[in-house]
């Protein structure tokens, strides 16, 4: 008769202390990497939106003559204003928020030139700052 070994397979505890430690040890070099990149991806999407706007306007001045007044605001992509002749949108679907889920700020006329300045404030929401703070503005996104 054949005694059969009784054999117990598991992770001890300093094996999986060794394994936390190696996922912790990833995640602390990788995770900010990570977070840079997320942090340029918003940058980025906010200099394409803003890009987007300033089409979308280019058309609704091409219809109307105008571009749309502060009052009015981006809304006036979408729905027409009243008192506006020759409005052939919507020119957006959607008037979108920025990358950190807050309006853009636009104001016509504008403080740089001949078209409307469209601003986005950032990661912290106020005006100036840098690095992911810094504003992204019409004006610099061309």
């Amino acid at each position: 008769m054949q005694r059969r070994r009784k054999t117990q397979s598991g992770v001890t505890l300093i094996e999986m202390l060794v394994v936390v430690t190696i996922i912790a040890l990833f995640v602390a070099v990788v995770g900010p990497k990570m977070l840079k990149r997320a942090d340029g991806a918003r940058v980025t999407a906010a200099r394409q939106q803003i890009n987007a706007f300033g089409t979308a306007l280019g058309a609704y001045k091409l219809d109307t003559g105008t571009y749309p007044t502060t009052e009015q605001g981006l809304a006036a992509l979408k729905a027409r204003p009243e008192n506006v002749a020759n409005w052939q949108g919507p020119y957006m679907q959607e008037i979108q928020t920025d990358p950190w889920q807050k309006a853009y700020i636009y104001n016509f006329p504008g403080e740089h030139g001949d078209e409307p300045d469209i601003i986005c404030l950032g990661a912290d929401g106020v005006p100036g700052g840098t690095d992911i703070n810094a504003d992204v503005v019409s004006w610099k996104t061309k």
